[in-house]
């Protein structure tokens, strides 16, 4: 049966067809994007889909860090640099997806002079209704003011050592304190100026002033229970900003606007849509401009609507609504997909349980999340939550099912609907319009009443207030209380799960990345079938990814470790003899489940070209899992943390590391770990094409993040943002070769990049195929059905086939290639309910005229096989 969609597309210069995410810096500014016009052109890439643009805070490595709307930031090259590359890419038939940050800006310094104005007019300053401050919050000493926690000490402390002074600043006067300034209200600017900066050298005298100023100075320990504005995540230098406010909206989107109106970009990818107010109503707005605007574009642009995207984590079985009017999401959901599909769901409960053995913990996730989502919820989240059960409180008080709740009994339900939410917000607003709070909602709600000691009062009247039941005059409260609600559940999730049960989970670390599903170790092939042509009927222009610049792993080091999920009791047999081999170098003190972690880690990332006596290039390898270590250590928040890094511990994880990858002292383990390697390498490989064919030929439009044409060996930021040598690339691309003469030295990434390169040439060249063609699984019978799925595109008379393997290494065992022999498939074939008119073998051999095909000889060189059908 053929799965087609309903959506009707036209399809011009400006349709993206497949991006290449480029992260521009200062060490690589537009000037290197633009010098990437012809290799890009060349591998396929239809846009370059770019990292944030505007003026970010000096040295940012990434762009999210914005601290001025009005101009492209300087250190990337300016505006003029941007519209030479513009230019360049445009002149190859390259547009640019740009990615932008509409829920924060950056504080803190002294670089941001919309906040700096906030700090120094407080509620009179013409920005205070741009950052979501509640002056009228219960702590006294905050009301009126805006909490400004970026002390290293308490006050005292800081007054008493020095460390603040009083400066001239612009035409008035500032705190100084590090690179932090807090401008003076104008009030006191006269009595200043009368007595002399001098006069405040006395430490009680500056106190008096500080005082009095729209600012309260604060240790920074105590933002998580006391700051009164929302912050993106708990990261005090990032502070949100309320785009339901026209003019911030209006500030914020001008720049890209204007380039869109120009035509210099075609899309726009909105970062972390889940941190806003109201995200269907800043989508709509947001599509209602560019729609706007797209009457304006240069006449060969104007038939295309702007390509829109959100960054949202999707839970299982969740959909972007489609009254947001976006194309979908920026793919982490795809990368969920694809990655649990070369994952064996029958090797859960033997890893599950070695892990929980080792380990000590739970061998279920969501246990973990659980344990997570209490703690980072007391821990930095306190305020917040306060300020929502205030809400609630104000919701309830003239309704009748709110009579008589104590905030204790608030509290209470609060928290147990939030540790069992697991989506990163609902989808109610409070308005008439409002969708109510969504299924992950109502998930939460029958947990948390079916815990032992839980409030069903308490918590059927939160879900009241969240399906906007009640007066009409009680609305207002209950908007707020749904704002607060959300804007809670959507950090939290991202730090209780992502940056934390992630880093303390390890079954298999293949299966925490972002976005992922991390309960669910594996799909089978016919529940990946369902989840392709649920996206060709839901977002069959969203963004698909397997790497991205917020991974956690890249993306051939999770198709490496997914082999493990095919082995598993060779790999437990494995890691038990290295725990034997590493006694003599294990401190006492190293817990046995961050040294299963490494060895994952260790396995997974090593590099192709690494050999167990290469002493440099061991050394190299260890400073690079070093890095990695200390940085899950303290997102694990177990032993060590960003608030309270245990030094003493992080040494000791990073003294057996290097003294593991140490040729003269663990020569006999780093063998061992070799032979392992060469066991999983080359299926690892396997399912690194394998998901780079599937992300090039499913629904959804395929993103290429920077590099990863080769293989993608990274670790977690800022491992992922390594300098990428594009000259090594330009050169392996222009050699052109076969496929079965690079399939023969895979080991070098050649061949990964001309897949790439064969299947985005096709993909520009059938543009409507791929974007409206239907998803049809095909059924594949014999003795390893199981190894491999088939599924065609269709459009009108055009089809596209695609074939790949899965789960293969008990076939690849003896052998470099990176399939197994055709005799290990035996009978396995598929059937085609009808020949083709006429075939075309984009990657695979000829295949004219037959109905049923065998999968061995569908796949001789790669574990691949695309094939252009025409019907007549």
């Amino acid at each position: 049966m053929t799965n087609a969609p309903t959506h009707s597309f036209s399809v011009s210069k400006s349709t993206p067809n497949s991006t290449y995410r480029l992260q521009f810096h200062k060490g690589f500014p537009f000037s290197a994007g633009r010098d990437l016009a012809a290799y890009l052109e060349e591998l396929g890439v239809s846009h370059i889909y770019s990292s944030p643009i505007l003026t970010a805070r000096a040295g940012s490595i990434h762009g999210y860090d914005v601290v001025d709307y009005d101009a492209i930031n300087p250190e990337l090259g300016g505006e003029p640099d941007f519209r030479s590359m513009a230019k360049a890419l445009r002149d190859r038939n390259i547009g640019i997806i740009l990615d932008i940050v509409p829920n924060h800006m950056a504080v803190g310094g002294a670089d941001n002079k919309l906040w700096l104005d906030l700090l120094k007019h407080g509620r009179n300053s013409a920005y205070a209704s741009w950052f979501d401050v509640d002056f009228d919050c219960p702590d006294l000493e905050l009301s009126g003011k805006v909490h400004a926690p970026f002390l290293g000490t308490p006050l005292g402390e800081a007054l008493a050592s020095n460390e603040l002074s009083l400066v001239a600043h612009g035409s008035g006067y500032a705190v100084s304190y590090g690179e932090h300034l807090f401008p003076i209200r104008p009030e006191d600017e006269a009595d200043i100026s009368k007595a002399g900066l001098a006069a405040y050298d006395d430490a009680n005298l500056l106190e008096t002033l500080i005082a009095r100023q729209n600012f309260v100075l604060d240790w920074w320990r105590n933002a998580g229970d006391r700051i009164n504005w929302r912050r993106f995540f708990d990261i005090t230098q990032l502070a949100a900003v309320r785009m339901e406010e026209p003019a911030a909206f209006a500030a914020k989107h001008a720049v890209a606007l204007r380039l869109y109106r120009e035509g210099l970009i075609d899309g726009l990818r909105i970062d972390h849509i889940d941190g806003l107010g109201d995200p269907a109503g800043y989508c709509l707005e947001l599509r209602r401009q560019l729609d706007d605007l797209q009457r304006q574009r240069p006449q060969e642009l104007r038939t295309e609507r702007a390509w829109l995207l959100v960054e949202k984590i999707l839970a299982p079985g969740e959909h972007i609504p489609t009254g947001w009017d976006v194309d979908g999401s920026t793919g982490y959901d795809f990368m969920d997909q694809v990655s649990a599909f070369q994952h064996e769901s029958a090797a859960d409960s033997e890893l599950a349980e070695h892990w929980a053995t080792i380990s000590g913990r739970t061998r279920d996730f969501h246990g973990e999340e659980e344990i997570a989502r209490h703690q980072i919820l007391s821990h930095s989240f306190d305020g917040q939550r306060e300020r929502l059960i205030d809400a609630l409180v104000e919701a309830g008080c003239e309704h009748r099912d709110g009579e008589g709740f104590t905030r204790a009994a608030l509290r209470r339900a609060v928290t147990s609907l939030i540790a069992q939410l697991r989506a990163y917000r609902s989808y109610a607003t409070g308005r008439d319009d409002s969708v109510g709070p969504g299924a992950p909602f109502e998930a939460a709600l029958r947990a948390a009443l079916a815990e032992p000691l839980n409030d069903p009062p308490a918590l059927h009247f939160i879900a009241s207030v969240l399906a906007g039941k009640g007066t009409e005059a009680m609305r207002p409260a209950r908007v707020r209380a749904i704002r607060l609600f959300n804007q809670l559940t959507a950090p939290l999730a991202a730090k209780a799960v992502e940056d934390t049960a992630f880093y303390r989970h390890g079954r298999l670390l293949s299966r925490n990345d972002v976005g992922f599903d991390a309960g669910l170790l594996g799909l089978q092939g016919q529940e990946f079938h369902a989840l392709m042509q649920a996206r060709a009927e839901l977002t069959p222009r969203a963004m698909l990814a397997t790497a991205t610049h917020d991974h956690k792993r890249g993306e051939d080091v999770r198709a490496r470790l997914a082999v493990v999920s095919e082995m598993p009791r060779e790999w437990i047999a494995a890691t038990r003899r290295w725990k034997a081999l590493n006694a003599a170098i294990r401190p006492a003190q190293f817990d046995p489940g961050d040294e299963y972690m490494f060895y994952q880690m260790l396995i997974g990332a090593w590099p192709l070209s690494l050999k167990a006596r290469d002493a440099a290039g061991l050394s190299e390898f260890a400073e690079r899992l070093v890095a990695w270590s200390r940085k899950a250590l303290r997102e694990a928040k177990l032993r060590s943390s960003w608030a309270a890094p245990d030094i003493a511990y992080e040494t000791i994880a990073a003294e057996f590391i290097v003294a593991a990858l140490t040729p003269s002292r663990s020569a006999a383990f780093l063998s061992e770990a070799e032979a392992f390697v060469g066991r999983i390498a080359g299926p690892g490989a396997m399912n690194g094409l394998v998901q780079l064919a599937l992300r090039a030929t499913v629904p959804g439009v395929p993103d290429t993040y920077q590099g990863t044409e080769l293989w993608d060996f990274s670790l977690v930021d800022p491992d992922n943002r390594r300098p990428v040598d594009f000259s090594a690339r330009r050169i392996a691309l222009s050699q052109d070769l076969r496929l079965d003469l690079l399939a023969d030295t895979w080991r070098d990434g050649r061949v990964k990049q001309a897949v790439l390169r064969k299947l985005l040439t096709f993909r520009r060249s059938e543009p409507e195929l791929f974007l409206a063609g239907g998803y049809e699984a095909l059924a594949i019978q014999g003795e390893r059905a199981d190894s491999a799925i088939a599924f065609m595109r269709r459009h009108r008379d055009k089809a596209l086939l695609v074939v790949v393997a899965r789960a293969c290494s008990e076939g690849m065992s003896a052998t470099e290639r990176l399939v197994p022999d055709q005799s290990w498939w035996a009978d396995t074939a598929i059937d085609l309910a009808e020949p083709a008119a006429k075939t075309s073998a984009i990657i695979g051999p000829e295949i004219a005229g037959a109905v049923q095909l065998s999968v061995g000889q569908m796949l001789p060189v790669v574990p691949l096989g695309v094939w252009a059908l025409q019907y007549s």
